[in-house]
């Protein structure tokens, strides 16, 4: 029997990511929205596709959470996107509603399911799924990481004219403005960043890479990213179905790891079929330290907002 993933929101991330689960034949996919006709209507035109794409998958459009029952991974993408001019904590207060519905409507019908959340703001939203279902840590794991070290990664291929595919980065923290794309992991064919850039430049990605989410908000006026996050979702359920035991940056529980207790951080992650397998712990120097301190704070301080509107 195949696999059966759910995705919570039939916007542009959610049904993208529906799309590209599809194409990967990674299982099942079931589309679910609070708009009549939107989730159906998207599911039916994928599973229109399927013969020209040559795959076999089930795609269901529905409205109701009992349709989703049983399920093996489930994705939240709803919620409001970021506007022109709004920063992903002004999403908070409404957004944090929306995925605390919706994760209670997870663990009714998917109770071993494993929830990867893609709302914004993603670290308070990741820490308001884990309170409404009260599933395991390792069961409610962030998509972030994985998305800005893809940024940083595009952005160093096209600096250099070579391939992605040699380009490794690594970007922790928090998903926002205090992210930390740790350059000193960056390579290209094994090669460290450092040798083949100048500070300069180097300095340059990294703060188009911190801004790269508010970069497509201002050029498209009216919404965000969806295609990098999409197939971002899509590399972390492969990896959790497959039991690949894929090392990524995801927003993954901290009990006390990197000197962190209680919150959901970008950190490096292996990811398997119990989800988070482990948090792997890497030596920082003292100006990372610092920086993942005041990230850390920074999450800190969305948590106990989240904490005040869940009261």
């Amino acid at each position: 029997m195949r696999p059966k993933i759910t995705v919570v929101g039939a916007g542009f991330v959610g049904s993208t990511t529906a799309q590209l689960l599809a194409l990967r034949e990674l299982g099942d996919v079931v589309l679910v929205d609070i708009q009549e006709g939107i989730p159906q209507g998207k599911a039916l035109d994928l599973a229109e596709a399927a013969p020209v794409a040559g795959v076999d998958v089930r795609m269901m459009g529905t409205n109701s959470y009992e349709d989703t029952k049983d399920s093996d991974v489930v994705v939240i993408t709803a919620g409001i996107p970021r506007k022109p001019g709004m920063t992903r904590d002004e999403l908070l207060q409404t957004n944090v509603k929306i995925v605390s519905s919706v994760s209670q409507q997870i663990k009714q019908y998917s109770p071993n399911a494993i929830v990867i959340v893609v709302s914004n703001p993603l670290d308070a939203m990741v820490y308001a799924a884990w309170k409404a279902t009260g599933f395991p840590t390792n069961r409610v794991i962030g998509m972030a990481g994985v998305l800005d070290s893809a940024r940083m990664r595009s952005f160093i291929a096209a600096e250099l004219n070579l391939s992605v595919e040699d380009v490794v980065a690594f970007v922790l923290g928090g998903h926002g403005d205090t992210m930390i794309p740790v350059t000193r992991f960056a390579s290209v064919g094994g090669i460290p960043l450092h040798d083949l850039l100048s500070e300069e430049v180097i300095e340059r990605i990294v703060e188009r890479t911190r801004n790269g989410g508010a970069e497509i908000v201002e050029l498209l006026k009216t919404g965000s990213a969806y295609y990098a996050p999409g197939a971002s979702v899509v590399a972390m359920v492969e990896s959790i179905l497959k039991d690949k035991r894929r090392v990524m940056p995801c927003a993954s529980y901290l009990n006390g790891e990197y000197g962190v207790e209680g919150l959901f951080i970008g950190v490096p992650t292996v990811l398997g079929r119990n989800g988070v397998e482990k948090v792997l712990e890497v030596k920082f120097t003292d100006v990372e330290k610092e920086t993942f301190a005041r990230t850390a704070d920074h999450v800190r301080a969305l948590v106990e907002d989240v904490e005040r509107f869940l009261a």
